[in-house]
């Protein structure tokens, strides 16, 4: 596939003209996920597509899937460092598609909990409930988000090589790398997203084009 280089400005720019194009733009609800492992920084995409989208008359909630993990109990129950149990138990895929994602369906409430629980703390945020507006913009970041069945208007995916992966990796967190080669070998993220956004160097993302 063609890849075109594209500054940092430049992609929110067309994300944003990309997500206020798509059917329904500004009556509907839209679930916008941008995926990719932290070493790919999704949330800064994700926060910085807020003032392009209110610029186009679309308000925005920003919600992250790390406040939507499993309790610890959960998580942490075949060790703290089981890459296997990182890609399949910890994010809890129920209280985001309750909590989050399925208010936002035609006919929903649109009354969304920005975070269930702290990731650090283990605790329940007691975040309060906020309504997104009809014609509103959920702006979702996270790690491992495709294949999972989340009903989603546009995925962009942050893709990083093996090698700027694991290089951009703390040590802390290099237990994780295998579950990423395994998301790359089972969900194919670069072909299962509607957008891939390659990152390898942050300050020069370019974006992979279809054929």
């Amino acid at each position: 596939m063609p890849i075109r280089p594209i500054s940092p400005d430049r992609l929110a720019e067309l994300l944003a003209d990309r997500i206020a194009a798509l059917p329904g733009a500004g009556g509907r609800w839209l679930r916008v996920a941008v995926d990719g492992a932290a070493a790919a920084r999704p949330e800064e995409l994700a926060d910085a597509l807020v003032e392009p989208l209110r610029l186009r008359g679309l308000a925005t909630l920003r919600v992250s899937a790390a406040g939507f993990l499993r309790p610890a109990s959960v998580r942490l129950e075949y060790g703290k460092q089981d890459a296997d149990a990182f890609h399949d138990l910890w994010l809890d895929d129920g209280a985001l598609l309750r909590e989050v994602l399925d208010p936002l369906e035609p006919g929903g409430t649109g009354r969304v909990l920005p975070s269930l629980r702290d990731p650090v703390t283990d605790r329940a945020t007691r975040a309060p409930y906020t309504v997104l507006p009809p014609g509103g913009v959920l702006l979702l970041d996270g790690a491992l988000l495709l294949g999972r069945w989340l009903p989603l208007e546009l995925t962009v995916h942050l893709a990083l090589s093996p090698a700027a992966l694991a290089r951009r990796t703390p040590d802390g967190e290099r237990w994780t790398l295998p579950a990423f080669a395994r998301y790359a070998a089972e969900t194919g993220p670069t072909e299962a997203a509607d957008l891939t956004v390659r990152v390898d160097d942050p300050r020069h993302p370019a974006l992979v084009e279809p054929d």
